[in-house]
């Protein structure tokens, strides 16, 4: 299989439809005013000044990264040609837990581009002491530094000493650091989906930061037509048929104007002709990938469940769909019976009341649904029951198990269930 899959492909250079790739200037499309915006202030470099801060703002996938990466790839080519140290130290904020964290972080990032070591622990040292690290490397190996601080919004914590966010402070020492702590030039590049994201720093932060605004907004379906038809030499020539990457480009502007996400349907287009064997790219490959990419993880995993437990999740998902408006509850009271009533019309063997519950807790690990025990009360003996709550509207989940030839009878009956929910909802409200 290993060696089979190696011999054909669509793909010539499959590089060119990975959404994070760092491409050319004659590629990017669609964003010719924050193009020419970045390059001003970074070409500034050449010139051996120190660029401006920035601040990059807008929804996801829609060129941040991408413009930025781009141009500072560019202008350190010519940098070191010329003698000149330029470098960009990144870091995505997303899954940093601190402030420590994050200029640790920093510290990798830069020991790292200059293959020098790390020099600081991770732990058991002090934040300050993981600053002097990152200020000694930073005049060691460069003279001019662009800290990249990606999903900027998204660091988490705060000071110990206040409430100040953990980025604010991040900002103002970074932003500083050229007038206070080292010789070489430093300015920071902040990249967040959040349009508010400066009303969150507090005053010292946002005056010694002062950035120049550069606003990027959603894709429409031409753009994203235009930006896939630049990645055409991704696939060997003839791949991709016509009707391809105009409905590509279709449903992701429907959905998202997410450049980043049209480029990975793409992909996954030609990975889905790739599975099928096929060298030609067709419109049914791009909705199988769609619907793929619409499909819930979890959901996937609902669809490989035994016929048992998916009778049983069935039948909890009816009763919280048959309730209140809205509603995502159930009790293992009224479900129970309702998943009698249904191995009856289905002619399936029935489990036992211990057996249910555990089918249908089991499918709260795919994260469909969480559980409370509970008590009737005063009642004495058998007064205890489970409680369901599902994560998602119940019906949906009903319409995934019904995609299972066996269980999909089950929707012919919906006025004979219905009756027998609302009856076992009745003695359960009298218990």
């Amino acid at each position: 299989m290993i060696e089979q899959a190696g011999e054909e492909s669509v793909f010539r250079n499959r590089n060119l439809v990975e959404p994070d790739t760092i491409i050319d200037r004659d590629r990017i499309v669609g964003r010719d005013d924050q193009l020419r915006t970045v390059v001003s202030n970074l070409r500034k470099v050449l010139n051996e000044n120190r660029p401006p801060n920035l601040l990059l703002y807008g929804p996801a996938g829609t060129g941040k990264s991408l413009i930025f990466d781009a141009v500072a790839r560019q202008i350190r080519d010519i940098s070191k040609n010329r003698g000149y140290e330029f470098g960009t130290l990144r870091i995505n904020c997303q899954n940093l837990r601190s402030l420590d964290e994050a200029v640790y972080a920093l510290v990798r990032e830069a020991a790292h581009d200059l293959n020098e070591g790390i020099g600081v622990a991770r732990h058991g040292v002090s934040t300050s002491t993981k600053y002097d690290r990152l200020y000694d490397l930073l005049d060691e190996g460069y003279d001019s530094v662009v800290f990249v601080l990606d999903e900027i919004d998204l660091l988490l914590g705060r000071r110990s000493s206040s409430s100040e966010p953990a980025y604010s402070d991040l900002i103002y020492q970074l932003s500083r650091a050229s007038i206070e702590s080292i010789d070489i030039q430093v300015s920071v590049a902040a990249l967040t989906n959040d349009p508010e994201f400066m009303n969150n720093l507090d005053a010292r932060a946002e005056s010694s930061f002062n950035p120049r605004d550069i606003p990027f907004s959603d894709y429409d379906a031409n753009q994203l037509q235009e930006i896939l038809r630049n990645r055409e030499d991704a696939f060997i020539q003839d791949a991709l048929s016509e009707d391809v990457i105009p409905l590509t480009s279709a449903f992701a502007a429907q959905s998202h104007g997410d450049a980043r996400k049209a480029i990975d349907l793409l992909r996954k287009a030609g990975d889905v002709a790739n599975e099928n064997g096929d060298l030609t790219v067709t419109e049914n490959h791009v909705r199988e990938a769609q619907e793929d990419v619409e499909t819930d993880r979890s959901l996937k995993l609902v669809e490989g469940l035994t016929t048992q437990k998916k009778i049983s999740l069935y039948a909890t998902a009816a009763v919280a769909e048959f309730g209140k408006s809205g509603s995502t509850t159930a009790s293992s009271r009224v479900a129970f019976p309702v998943y009698q009533f249904l191995t009856d019309v289905l002619d399936a063997d029935g489990r036992t009341r211990e057996t249910f519950n555990n089918y249908v807790r089991e499918v709260g690990t795919y994260g469909q649904l969480d559980h409370e025990r509970k008590s009737l009360g005063g009642k004495q003996g058998g007064g205890m029951y489970l409680m369901y709550e599902f994560k998602r509207d119940p019906g949906e989940i009903k319409k995934r198990l019904e995609q299972d030839e066996r269980i999909a009878d089950l929707s012919h009956h919906e006025d004979g269930l219905n009756r027998v929910i609302q009856a076992q909802k009745r003695n359960f409200a009298e218990d």
